[in-house]
């Protein structure tokens, strides 16, 4: 691992890994709202009105894009200044726009395992480009909660070994993953690529059933990961 991170990890887990967390939601009705989603993000395309994606300054090539292409939009908003690490509070944030755009989407992530939503938005890019293999942040005692998902499964997503160079990519329709103590990109396909975040807090039904590690819990997911293999 990089300087960054210099933080020992339990010696159970093994990078690259993920998570998949689709035991725990609807995935038929995820897949059903491919059609519903991909109409109203290629209307957002047309109209050029999204900000665009920022990994970060923690890629891990230098000189790497930290502004690739993808663009976003928020299903909610900062009620004040957009602090990173405040992404996964609740009273930091409420509904935008988006939300009513994308009601029926809305409708499935009420369904999803958080007591609590905060930070909520859709990444997608029309053309398809690469996405910088990126950390999220370096704070090791930080492990924000969230749920990555996607409607289909043409966007190839991955967690990277820095050391060793392999990509595991996501095969699931869902992901939680530790973005702190490994890297995540995404390779080109040349067209429309989408996929959503939801962060928050996790039920206590759902918390329950995720094992901890006694130290760096930024790598829970993976602790949990590797823990089921």
């Amino acid at each position: 691992m990089s300087s960054e991170v210099a933080e020992k990890v339990a010696p159970r887990i093994r990078y690259p890994s993920y998570k998949s967390l689709d035991e725990f939601i609807d995935v038929e009705w995820l897949k059903s709202l491919d059609g519903y989603v991909t109409d109203r993000i290629q209307r957002r395309v047309d109209q050029q009105q999204d900000i665009q994606f920022y990994t970060g300054p923690f890629t891990f090539a230098e000189k790497a894009p930290v502004k690739p292409g993808s663009k976003m939009v928020y299903l909610s908003q900062p009620k004040g200044e957009d602090d990173y690490y405040d992404l996964n509070n609740p009273d930091a944030w409420e509904a935008a726009a988006g939300a009513t755009e994308f009601s029926e989407l809305m409708d499935f992530v009420r369904t999803l395992p958080f007591k609590a939503t905060a930070r909520m938005l859709i990444m997608y890019d029309p053309e398809g480009r690469a996405v910088t293999a990126h950390r999220d942040h370096v704070s090791c005692n930080l492990c924000h909660e969230f749920i990555w998902f996607r409607t289909n499964l043409r966007k190839p997503f991955y967690m990277l070994n820095e050391n060793t160079g392999e990509k595991r990519y996501v095969t699931s329709h869902s992901a939680w993953f530790d973005s702190v103590n490994q890297f995540h990109g995404g390779d080109a396909t040349g067209e429309l690529a989408i996929s959503i975040r939801v962060d928050g807090l996790f039920s206590e039904d759902f918390k329950a059933t995720i094992p901890v590690p006694e130290y760096n819990l930024a790598s829970t997911p993976s602790f949990w990961a590797c823990s089921a293999s």
